[in-house]
């Protein structure tokens, strides 16, 4: 069988993308290991479009429920299976699993998204979700009045201490290098803000807490000086990592290996495959973006297979 879509992701990218290829009766393989993407472990999503607040599980059960009822005859759902290489044929692709699929497809929509960089140092895992935390925008509100600590000094720790100042009581950034790395105009504008403070050349080494985060040490690179800090929150933002290993080198990908997509159609670089969400190179990274990016890469696809062009 050649199917008129594969989707590769089930998060709100690839989910949203599911939905509109259902209901416009394309005949579509979704492949994705799990639903619900980077906020599936999130405790309180509260800037889900619609939803007030919602848990990062019960995100997932409604992405899928969703999902499922438009498939229908048109879409077929493959849970629990990762992709393992795309390769190019004379009228479409190809799509390899894990578990030794071959499947063929004439156009693809990659929505993989991205892992976070996880902070590798005792009591960080210990406290994930307990006062660790790698979103602001989804988690920045339960810590209102409370003092709080990014760990990041890029352009994502930044808007992020700029996203917590309109909540927290102080906010601390933590950069592991002697300068920021963020955009000069971001960090003074930041900074500017009496409830924010900043420290270069602090190295992270524990998170300390009980039953939740209640402070961590770091450590003065350049005096070799260990310090402690008493913080409510920490907010990591020292990266992201796209899922996008399986393309090798079928797309134009950025150094970071974010794929290239065109920002009005989602367009990759090669005829055919689409990209949306975190694993493309869009500016913001939201679920809500994500989904709307997804939809927008679908209507494009739709009139591809209707055109031809």
């Amino acid at each position: 069988m050649i199917y008129d879509l594969l989707i590769i992701g089930g998060g709100p990218a690839g989910s949203a993308a599911g939905v509109y290829a259902a209901r416009k009766k394309l005949k579509t393989l979704f492949i994705t290991y799990d639903f619900g993407g980077q906020s599936g472990v999130s405790p309180n999503i509260q800037n889900w479009i619609g939803t007030k607040s919602i848990s990062g599980k019960g995100l997932a059960d409604n992405l899928k429920e969703h999902l499922l009822a438009y498939a229908g005859d048109a879409l077929e759902l493959k849970e629990r299976e990762k992709v393992l290489s795309i390769e190019k044929t004379g009228d479409g692709f190809s799509v390899a699993t894990e578990n030794g699929g071959d499947f063929k497809t004439k156009t693809l929509l990659i929505a993989t998204g991205a892992d976070r960089k996880k902070l590798q140092v005792p009591g960080a895992s210990k406290f994930e979700n307990k006062g660790i935390t790698y979103c602001a925008t989804c988690d920045g509100p339960l810590f209102a009045d409370m003092d709080v600590v990014v760990i990041g000094g890029g352009n994502a720790g930044f808007e992020t201490a700029a996203q917590l100042l309109a909540y927290a009581k102080s906010v601390t950034l933590l950069h592991r290098g002697p300068e920021f790395k963020a955009d000069r105009i971001t960090v003074e504008k930041v900074l500017k803000n009496p409830k924010m403070k900043a420290i270069t050349n602090a190295e992270t080494k524990e998170i300390l807490g009980e039953k939740f985060v209640s402070g961590l040490k770091y450590e003065n690179l350049e005096s070799g000086e260990k310090m402690e800090l008493k913080t409510n929150g920490v907010f990591v933002e020292i990266g992201l990592i796209p899922n996008t290993g399986f393309v090798g080198d079928l797309l134009e990908k950025t150094q970071y290996n974010q794929i290239v997509a065109d920002a009005k159609t989602q367009r990759a670089s090669l005829p055919g495959v689409w990209a949306a969400g975190d694993c493309a190179n869009g500016l913001y990274h939201q679920n809500n973006i994500a989904a709307g990016d997804a939809v927008k890469a679908l209507e494009d696809i739709y009139m591809y297979l209707a055109t031809g062009d």
